[in-house]
This record gives structure tokens, sequence and C-alpha cells, in this order.
């Protein structure tokens, strides 16, 4: 089944080491094209996130954004400086002895002390964060085909409907082309007969070029051809492979054909069946243009 090129899905996760979410949006663009929008810190994740989308997406414009929250103190360890902390020991209480006062210090009291503390960042480990990421990347990326599945769905309604109309608009146009043609065989012949008069004339010869002409008229071959670039059409739009493109050469196929009918006709009502036709590829032309 077919599927489209524009897509949304968001994923939020919240461990007992960091919030993560994942958006992923696309628009239809003729190649897959990727784009990012991580924090600095985790532009490693860039690559991985383009590799990991491309099993499931062939073409359109996509973009992921990713936003990572780091519980307080996860990526943090805190040191105590014990030789300051003796220094402001050893300090206090040889004034206490100088100025006869009572040692009364405590724990407490000393870690009070400026710069005692010492913050140090730790480095994460890229490939738990990468785990982490790509977890949620992939509820994510499951909820972007599945809106592109639905809105394929929608499309492959349209598309079939028109198909079964221009299917039907052949069917008239072989039902009716055979008596067009011979009636136009008539009127050339008359024609012909009437301007030569009664000239000694080959009549067999006369009938032989009226039969060339109106050959040039006759439009078997063009609704063969688009019967069978109609169920070329109907193949593809249920396969389960990426057809955007395919599809894209068969919608020229199939307004080419109906040109040229257009341009052969000798009958207002095939040329009012053409004009039908030329809108509803039209549409459907539109409709494939986001069709992954």
């Amino acid at each position: 089944m077919i599927k489209s090129m524009t897509g949304f899905g968001r994923e939020r996760v919240v461990t007992e080491s960091r919030e993560i979410m994942v958006e992923i949006r696309s628009v239809n663009h003729r190649y897959y094209e990727f784009s990012a929008r991580t924090p600095k810190a985790y532009g490693y994740l860039d690559e991985k996130l383009k590799a990991l989308l491309n099993n499931d997406i062939s073409r359109g414009k996509v973009e992921v954004s990713v936003l990572i929250y780091n519980q307080d103190g996860v990526n943090a360890q805190i040191q105590v400086n014990k030789e300051l902390a003796l220094g402001y020991l050893n300090a206090l209480r040889d004034s206490a002895d100088e100025l006869d006062l009572d040692d009364d210090l405590t724990l407490s009291k000393i870690l009070r002390l400026p710069d005692i503390f010492t913050v140090v960042k730790i480095t994460e480990d890229e490939e738990e964060v990468w785990a982490q990421v790509k977890a949620v990347a992939e509820k994510a990326l499951e909820r972007f085909v599945e809106m592109r599945v639905v809105e394929g769905m929608k499309m492959y309604d349209d598309i079939t409907s028109r198909l079964d109309f221009l299917e039907d608009a052949v069917g008239k146009i072989e039902t009716q082309s055979p008596s067009v043609t011979k009636a136009y065989e008539d009127r050339l012949y008359a024609k012909i007969k009437e301007t030569l008069g009664d000239r000694n004339i080959d009549e067999q010869r006369v009938v032989t070029e009226v039969a060339i002409f109106s050959e040039k008229t006759a439009v078997d071959e063009e609704t063969v051809r688009l019967r069978s670039h109609i169920a070329q059409f109907r193949d593809l739009i249920n396969s389960s492979e990426p057809v955007g493109r395919k599809l894209d050469f068969l919608v020229q196929e199939l307004n080419r054909e109906t040109n040229t009918i257009g341009s052969k006709a000798q009958d207002l009502s095939i040329t009012k069946l053409v004009v039908d036709m030329k809108s509803e590829i039209e549409k459907i032309r539109e409709q494939i243009q986001n069709i992954e």
C-alpha cells in the first residue's frame, strides 16, 4: 500500500537519569533529505538517527528534533577538597589556641567553608545515551509511519476512483471509435467523389487512399496502451515498495496517450471524454507528488 511523504511522530520518555523527547516530521521531496536538531553536546547522534530513519523512509524532507534533559546531579560528581578542609581546620584551631577560645568545630561547620566542595562533570557514555535515544526515536518513528500509512490510504482511495473513471472513459472511446472511423471514411470518400465528379478515376485507388488516411484517426493502439498503463498503476499502488517515481513516469505516459487520442479524434463526444480524462490525470499527478 502506498504511503504519503507527509508525516509526524513524537515520543517522550523519562528515565531515572534523563528525560528524552524525539519529534519526526516530513514533507514531500524528490529524495531522502535529512536534518536534525540536537543539543550541542549530542551532535554525534545526528548520523545515527539519519541511518535509523533511512531504514523506513526512502523519500521526503525529514526533520528530527531531539531534546535531552539530564536529571539534577546525574552527570556530576561531588568531591570534597580534603586538603583545603584540613588547612581550614588547622588554621582555626591555631587561632582558637592563640585567642584562648573553645574548640567547638564540627564537621558541619567545616563543610560550610568556601570551596570545600568541588563539582566534577562526568563524561557521559555515548553508547548508553544512544541506546536510550534510539528507543525513544523508534517509538516516534512508529507513530510517524502510521500517519504516513493513514494518509496513503486516503490517497489510494482517491487515485483508485480516478483510475476507474479513466478505464470507463477508455471503454467508451473503444466503443465509439470504430463507428467514428467508418463515418469519417464515408465522408472522406464522398467528398473525394464529389470533387472529382465524373472524371475517369481508379476507384480502388481512392478507396485505398481513404483507408490509409482514415487509419491515422484510429486510436485502438492508444487505448490498448492506456489500459496497460492503468493496470500497471494499480499494481504499483498496491505494492509495499516505494513507488512514487515510477508512478510519476506512468502519469506522463497516461497523459501522452490521452493527448494522442485527442489529436486524432474526429468526434465531439470523444473530444469531451479526452478533456475529462486529462482533468483526472492531472488530479492523479497532484496526488502522487506526495507519494513515497
